[in-house]
């Protein structure tokens, strides 16, 4: 049974990456259906506060389940716990916090959110399960300088990500309407440094946890978030005549 699951955990994290290569490529080609770029005609629309709520939930709610209610015996080892505890840090804040300081917002279509929420129960799952169940690490793992360069990549780029989304929430001050340019840390230097800030972050996690589970996450947040970052860099310079020239569209000095 156990290898049953082994098997099976590996092979979600191969489909995962084939899954990143094809939303790849359909969100190069018909872009990504959410905030100013959704349709208006969609009739089943949620409010931005709460479809960030209910979609993002499962990557917390699932890996609670699968520690309190399973065996979890790897859990027992500290490794195990540390880096389980990284994928949970994210999803408090994403689930529990980012929803109530979004200002506004479009509303997100029904079927943008559903996607996503199946996505983060997959992911949730297929994380969790893994640590807390089979991932084997040396005691010292924590001291190895894989886990050590990749949770400082982790924790730098959450920071950049938390930041950069504060600075669009203060782009208008309030009774202000209408779209700016985002200034201030890294979108000086990248149209989407949110984005970026999050690419980091998981590739961060991939290498702490130096899995094929982790290194799934990573790639399909990359293949996810640069096409949506391409998507905002065009906008951006299609909106602005101003609109800084010099800037990438994801990552510094490079693309």
């Amino acid at each position: 049974m156990e290898l049953a699951e082994r098997f099976l955990l590996d092979a979600l994290a191969y489909f995962e990456c084939a899954f990143g290569f094809v939303a790849f490529v359909l969100l190069t080609l018909v872009g990504s259906p959410y905030g100013r770029y959704a349709s208006q005609r969609s009739a089943w629309r949620l409010a931005a506060p709460t479809a960030w709520l209910v979609q993002e939930l499962p990557s917390l709610v699932v890996p609670l389940f699968v520690c309190f209610c399973t065996a979890a015996e790897r859990l027992r080892h500290w490794p195990n716990r540390v880096l389980l505890a990284m994928f949970l840090v994210h999803y408090i804040q994403r689930s529990l916090i980012f929803p109530f300081l979004i200002r506004g917002g479009k509303p997100t279509p029904l079927y943008s959110c559903v996607i996503a929420f199946i996505f983060c129960t997959y992911n949730g799952y297929l994380q969790s399960r893994y640590l807390s169940e089979y991932a084997v690490y040396a005691v010292d793992w924590v001291t190895d300088p894989r886990f050590l360069t990749g949770f400082v990549l982790w924790l730098v780029g959450m920071l950049i990500n938390i930041h950069s989304d504060h600075i669009l929430r203060n782009l208008r001050q309030p009774g202000e309407t209408g779209y700016k340019i985002p200034r201030g840390g890294l979108f000086e230097y990248v149209s989407a440094a949110n984005y970026f800030g999050e690419v980091v972050e998981w590739c961060g996690y991939g290498l702490a946890t130096w899995s094929v589970q982790g290194g799934a996450f990573a790639l399909f947040t990359f293949c996810v978030l640069f096409t949506r970052a391409q998507q905002h860099h065009q906008w951006y310079l299609e909106k602005f005549e101003d609109y800084p020239k010099s800037r990438k569209t994801l990552i510094p000095f490079l693309i």
